[in-house]
This record gives C-alpha cells, structure tokens and sequence, in this order.
C-alpha cells in the first residue's frame, strides 16, 4: 500500500506496505555508529529474548544505524545478483535473503516501540521517532527496488505452481512497487514525487492547527456540586495537583480521555454544550482564523485526487480499495446502505425513548441534543440495568480476569500459555508468558504483559492499550513470534488488586486476541506473518472475535468473581451486559455508518466539503446540524491519520469478527463442536495472517461469504416494528 493509502498505523504495522517517498519529507538524522559490534543483534541475550538491563537509547541507535546500512548495503547486493542472472528464483535469490536481512532490524526496531510506550523516560517520543524513521526508510527500499520490481513482475507471469502464501508474497511486492509508481516514467515520478511531498506539508499544518486549537480550550470548574458524582480517574485529570480533587478548581480540557468523560457526567446542560462546541468547532476559524483547517482539507483532498490520477485510478477512494477486502467503493456503499437501513429507525426510536427517559427525570429542553445524549444516556442505562460501572468492576479483579482469559484460548485453540520468571523485563511490573503448542517441548511464541498506568512513564490516550509486534514469525528466518501487551489499568494497592471496568475487560480481549494472531502465526515468510499484509478493514478482526466470547455466560463466569467474597457474577449482570451492548446502539453505528460515508465521498467526489456534509448528514443523523458544527474540520482519523478512505475498516471488520463468532454461538451447546470451530478459528485466522485473503480466509473458516446479520443481531438492531413492539 502506498504511504497515504495503506491507512496502516505508522507506528503499529511497519512491515506492511512501507514507501520510500517519505524519504523526501523531514528526515531526522540518527548517530551512524555501532558498525564495529560485533554481535548480529547486541540487544538480544543468548536466549533470544532482548536483554532489557543493557537497552539505552544509545545503543538502540547504534544497532539501528548499524542494522539499517547492512540492510541497504543487502538489498544492493541482491539487486547485483538478480541484474547478472538470466533465470532468478525470486524466492531464493529475492525474498528469502530480504528475511534474514531484515530480521534483526526488525527486532530493534519493535523492542523500541515497546519502550517508548511502556517507559518513555527510557525511550523519549523525539528518540523513537528518529529510530522509527530512519529504520522505516530503510527497511521501505525493498519496495522502491525497480530491479526487485521488474523481477517480481517477470515472476507473476507463471503462478501455477506457487503456494497460496507465496503468490501472496510476490503480489504485495508488485503492488507496492505499482503504488511506488515504479511502471511511471521519470517526469511522472518526479511529479508523485512532489505531490507526496505537498501531501505530508499539508497534514503537518492540519496537526499543528489541530493541536493549537485543542490546547487553547481550558473552562475552570469552581463549583463542587458540578462535579461531585465525577469518578476519580476524571476528577485526577482534571487537576494539576492530587491536593486539588477535593477542593479544586476542575479543569476542562478537550483531550479525548477528559471531554469524553465530562460529557457523560457533567449534570450542567451549559457547560456540556460549552465544550461540545468547543470539540466540534475546532478549525473552523470561527474564533481564530489561523487556525482554519478547510484549505488544508481541500488541499489533502486534491492531491490525494492527484496522486491517484497519476497512478491511473479514478479517485483516491478506487486507489484505496486496492487494498481493502471490501475490494470496491460500491461494496462499502452497499453495506453502509444496508447497515442503515436498520440503525436508523432503531436511533429515531431511540432518542424518543431517551427524551421521555429525560423528560421524566427533569430534563426541560424541547429535544435531546447531541451534547445531552452521553449524559443522558449514562443515567438510562444506570435506571434500566440496575447497576453502575464502579458496582460491576468488583467483579473483575485483574488476575481473575487474565487467568480466565488464558484458560478459554487454551481450550479454544488447543495451546498452553505459562510464565516465566526471572526474564529482564522493562519494569518490575512486567510479565512474560511463553505458548505452547501441545506437546511441544519448546516455547513456540512468547509475549510480554504490562498491566499498570505509570504517570511519569507511559502514553495516555483514549485506547490506553497496544499490542506491538516485536518480532514476525519467519520459517525462512527462523524466529518465533514475540509481542508486547501494554496496558494502563489502574495499579492494584495493599487491599485491593486491580478492578477492571467492563470497557477494559474488553479492551484486554481485544488486544489478547490481535495479539494471538501474531504470535501463532505459521507462515514461511515474516512479510505475511500475523497481521503484516493483512487487508486494513480486516486486521482488528481477530480482536472483535475474542471480545464477542465476553458475552458468553460460561465464559464471563470464567473469568469474573467478586474480589472480596469469590461470588460468581449474577446471572441477572450477565443478561443486563447483553442488552448495555444494544442499548443506543442504532445512535452509536449511525455515527460511525455517517463518518465512514463521509470519507468515502470527501475521497470520491470534488465537492465542497461542507456541501459533502450537508448532503449526508440528515441521511445517518436524526439531529438538525448546528451551525458552530465544524466537525470534519477536526478528523484527524483520515486527514492526518493513516484511516484516508479507510475509515469504514472499523465497521467492516465488526461485521466479520460476528459472523465468524456466530460460528461458535451456533454450536455453544456442544463442547466437542465448538472446539472444532476453535481448531478451524486457528488453523485459518490465526495461523495463516496476511498469507491468504481475507475473503478467501473466512470462506475458509464458513464456507460462504460474510453476512451483517450477526452484527446486526448482536446489536439488537431489528425491523423498527419489533423494536417498537417489544
């Protein structure tokens, strides 16, 4: 995928679809030192694993500067080899020597991702961002290689008897030497070239004016009464000292992990539409004109227009589709209309239902607006299930809730996970776990797992969870699969372990289940292992699926138990979590169903975005649109993220990750067969990664093509007469 189409987390998916055209943006130069190591790796220990007491960010920039030059100086070798050679074997002369090569940059270069989000004090962002860009521009000139290029096109001329996994491996090489524009003439390169290089100017401008704007909103709170029922997490966000949760004053910030929140509790409908305001008019100019993001929005969008004319695609939408498993902008607009077709009357029955809710409750507005519904809903879903969030986290105490978690995918997928000890690790709150395969003798994968927020060390964001693949599987290579998980849970006390809230059970599952993907993947080839080379609207996939299992009874009994008296959950709790899944959730898909329309045609259509805007809204949204309403001016996700054209991936692989759980709910009755469907699950998804197509993979695993119903049943988004009815 090329740079601004992959929509691959820079960060996250560094094997997958790199570009060299990056290398005329900014570059940050690293200290080319450590030539004279003398190990392949010096930052690994003679188990394999990294040797974390000697890590510093200086010898992380000695072996990448090390490791990225031998890489480079490998692939000019290779290209020597394949230009003297009438019949080269791309294979063997090609790709399995790019494996070896790139093996041990490819370790440093996860073991600094890890650090910098599980101790920044050890890895500082401005550091990891100079490692992370010099060995992404190395490790990007295999796909800028013509020679490796017209070797892999010559190849695709005959493959009748290559593998599934190879005739995958060659066609990424050909597609990214396509969206290298490798088949254009010099005046036309030069021109992407160029038009790359305005790309990456453009989104600079739109992040600092994003991050000016978010940054100068801050409303001070004096009043106690206001934030009296706030949780404490929120109350020690909105303080500059611990001294000042009880006294104040409160600050309001628009940092998604505090506007969030404040929107859910604030009682105040003033205040909550204050910073509603604030949230969505961000780049609007309306109160600074500099920092306007619509020419910047228009500009994106031309030259992404032109970047894909240039490469002989209609629309940067078409370009993009090149590497989705939706295949086609009419499949995506064909779900969206389908998807819509129920969530829209159930989010009509939806806000009645929440304003007679309110109405009753003292609430004195006409309607329900966009600033009242996290409220508002909030206190509905308190009255209707009985219970708040702080009530049902006393069920899920962490260790509970991990070793139950490890017991369903032993027993799913037929493995054994166990730790071990005395492995140096980054912090002493670091675990790590190896995979078993049965009867192996020998790990066959292993992971780390960093459970607890550090203030002063670690990232915050809205996620507050990442799985980081620090090494592919690569039978070529000979290397096992290694992972980080790396959390923010809040840290367990004297008295009290770490109580989950349900949103981070899921989380965990989440992350658990990506991360299951990458550590039991079996292919030859690291440049198809896990989720490198997988579809961007199917990588979460395996994350969705495991989530699923939470709303299974026997296995939330699993993994929950009251941390003071061991008492199972209620199986009352277990059907009220069932139906908080459901509740308002026409409201919720009708927004992202909204935003991944409008990214589809900001990348289809030339025009004017606010026209785009109101084209679209009143047809997903039941809200009129306000006029301080900026909201695109805003999306960071597609303008300056890597989600341009993409943003329906999270909805597309909602609606995979259910209909492949419903192959287990189908057969929940049975344990003998829903062990087969864990086997199936492993042998496909989690084995095979990028190696196969992900259409083909679940017509694999079902045997037949996807369907929305589950996802739709799931939500419980049925014909607006049955919602009305019941």
């Amino acid at each position: 995928m090329a740079l601004s189409l992959c929509c691959r987390r820079a960060l996250q998916r560094r094997t997958s679809f790199q570009k060299t055209f990056r290398r005329h943006g900014y570059i940050v130069l690293v200290p080319e030192i450590g030539e004279d190591l003398p190990e392949k790796n010096p930052l690994l220990q003679k188990n394999g694993l990294p040797e974390f007491s000697q890590i510093t960010i200086e010898n992380c920039m000695a072996a990448i500067g090390k490791q990225t030059l031998d890489f480079e100086s490998d692939i000019k070798q290779i290209e020597e080899k394949v230009e003297s050679e009438e019949n080269v074997d791309v294979f063997k002369d090609v790709f399995e020597p790019i494996e070896k090569s790139g093996s041990s940059l490819d370790m440093t270069w996860g073991l600094s991702k890890t650090l910098y989000l599980g101790n920044s004090t050890l890895m500082p962002t401005k550091s990891y961002l100079a490692i992370h860009e010099r060995a992404r521009r190395a490790r990007a000139v295999k796909f800028n290689s013509p020679t490796i290029y017209n070797a892999v096109k010559k190849t695709l001329n005959d493959t009748k008897n290559m593998s599934e996994e190879e005739l995958r491996v060659v066609k990424k090489f050909a597609l990214e030497g396509k969206l290298n524009g490798l088949d254009l003439n010099d005046g036309e390169r030069a021109k992407l070239t160029a038009n790359l290089n305005n790309i990456l100017a453009e989104k600079s401008k739109f992040k600092i004016k994003n991050e000016h704007a978010t940054k100068a909103f801050n409303h001070q709170i004096n009043d106690p009464q206001i934030i009296r029922g706030f949780p404490e997490e929120l109350l020690k966000g909105m303080v500059s000292t611990p001294s000042q949760i009880v006294e104040g004053p409160w600050f309001v910030t628009l940092q998604p992990h505090i506007s969030t929140s404040f929107m859910e509790y604030c009682p105040d409908r003033i205040l909550r539409w204050n910073v509603w305001q604030a949230i969505v008019s961000r780049g609007s100019g309306y109160k600074d004109s500099e920092l306007q993001t619509s020419p910047q929005i228009e500009e994106i969008r031309f030259l992404r227009r032109d970047q894909a004319k240039i490469l002989g695609y209609s629309t940067f939408a078409d370009m993009s589709m090149e590497t989705k498993m939706a295949g086609s902008v009419t499949n995506v607009k064909n779900m969206l209309s389908t998807l819509l077709e129920r969530a829209k009357p159930a989010q009509d029955a939806e806000l009645a239902n929440l304003y007679e809710f309110a109405s009753k409750s003292g609430f004195e507005g006409s309607r329900i607006e966009l600033w009242d519904v996290p409220y508002w809903r909030r206190k509905q879903r308190i009255s209707q299930f009985c219970f708040t969030d702080q009530e049902i986290q006393e069920y899920f105490p962490l260790p509970k809730v991990l070793k139950g978690m490890f017991n369903l995918c032993e027993r799913l997928f037929n493995i054994t996970i166990r730790q071990r000890n005395e492995i140096q690790t980054w912090h002493k709150d670091v675990k790590y776990y190896d995979i078993f395969e049965t009867h192996s003798s020998a790990p066959v994968a292993g992971f780390y797992f960093d459970p607890y927020a550090r203030e002063s060390e670690k990232i915050r964001t809205t996620n507050n969870g990442w799985m980081v693949g620090i090494q592919n599987h690569s039978t070529v290579a000979d290397i096992k699969p290694l992972a980080a998980l790396i959390f923010n849970f809040t840290p367990p006390t004297q008295d009290k372990p770490t109580l989950l809230y349900f949103n981070e059970v899921s989380l965990l599952f989440h992350k658990f289940g990506h991360a299951l993907q990458h550590l039991m993947s079996r292919t030859k080839y690291s440049e198809v292992s896990g989720s490198s080379n997988i579809e961007w609207d199917a990588v979460e996939v395996c994350g969705h699926v495991l989530s699923h299992w939470l709303y299974n009874e026997k296995a939330l009994e699993e993994i929950s138990s009251h941390y003071k008296t061991e008492e199972k959950i209620p199986s009352h709790i277990h059907e009220s979590l069932t139906n908080i899944r459901k509740h308002t959730a026409g409201i919720d898909l009708c927004r992202e169903l909204y935003l991944s329309a409008l990214d589809i045609e900001f990348h289809s259509t030339k025009d004017f975005w606010l026209d785009i805007v109101k084209k679209l809204w009143p047809q997903y949204r039941s809200f009129p649109l306000e006029k301080l309403d900026s909201h695109p001016c805003s999306f960071t996700q597609i303008f300056i993220e890597e989600w341009g054209a993409a943003y329906f991936s999270h909805i597309w692989s909602r609606i995979i990750a259910a209909d492949i759980y419903s192959a287990f709910h189908e057969v929940r009755e049975n344990e003998d067969q829903v062990l087969d469907v864990g086997k199936r699950f492993r042998e496909t998804y989690l084995a095979l990664g990028g190696s196969c197509h992900p259409g083909e993979l679940f017509r694999k695993f079902r045997g037949r093509d996807p369907s929305p119903k589950a996802l739709l049943s799931s939500l419980g988004l049925k014909k607006i007469k049955k919602i009305v009815e019941e």
